[in-house]
């Protein structure tokens, strides 16, 4: 769990006393490639500390997915209509290479939240993290043109566009792969 608590403590200062209160309530997993560790109209019951491999959230849209988000080595991921609105989720999390997680029951994180005041203000970062990129990536789709949606995602981004399917960073984007391939060729 190195990359998991290294990356929590580079965004909010955890004692060593809640790390362990977290690495009690955590089950160390394994998913291939291509595993949904959210479903659509499912509870989950769960959430997951990436440890190692990559996740991409997408909604089905009349049959076709949509490209929510994606997630690496240190994040966690969810379904957040489950968690904070005891909903099933709207969204599939699927892993794009093989993963090494750990799962912790979404009633045990919630509890962590409301008896920890450490890894209550380090939900509350990730969170604050995640608004302003969803605002931000909102912003850029509905006001820059594709080439410079592409050059802030490789930015926000870069690994991914080393590690994932092209046609999961045109979905992001808003753009057909065909226009991703001009962009990345700089034709």
């Amino acid at each position: 769990m190195e990359t998991v608590i290294s990356h929590m403590r580079s965004l909010y200062p955890l004692s060593d006393k809640t790390v362990e209160e977290l690495k009690a309530c955590v089950t160390p997993c394994h998913f291939p490639k291509r595993h949904l560790l959210v479903r659509e109209n499912i509870f989950c019951k769960y959430a997951y500390f990436i440890e190692k491999g990559i996740t991409r959230s997408y909604w089905l849209v009349d049959g076709q997915e949509i490209t929510t988000s994606f997630a690496g080595e240190g994040a966690i991921v969810f379904s957040m209509d489950e968690l904070y609105y005891n909903k099933v989720s709207e969204e599939f999390v699927e892993t794009l290479e093989d993963t090494e997680a750990y799962r912790i029951l979404l009633t045990d994180l919630i509890r962590l939240f409301e008896t920890n005041i450490e890894l209550c203000n380090w939900g509350r970062i990730i969170h604050q993290n995640e608004y302003r990129r969803l605002h931000r990536s909102h912003k850029e789709r509905l006001t820059l043109p594709a080439k410079e949606r592409y050059e802030a995602f490789v930015s926000q981004f870069p690994d991914v566009c080393q590690r994932v399917n092209l046609g999961y960073i045109a979905s992001y984007l808003g753009i057909t792969i065909s226009t991703l391939s001009r962009l990345r060729s700089g034709k």
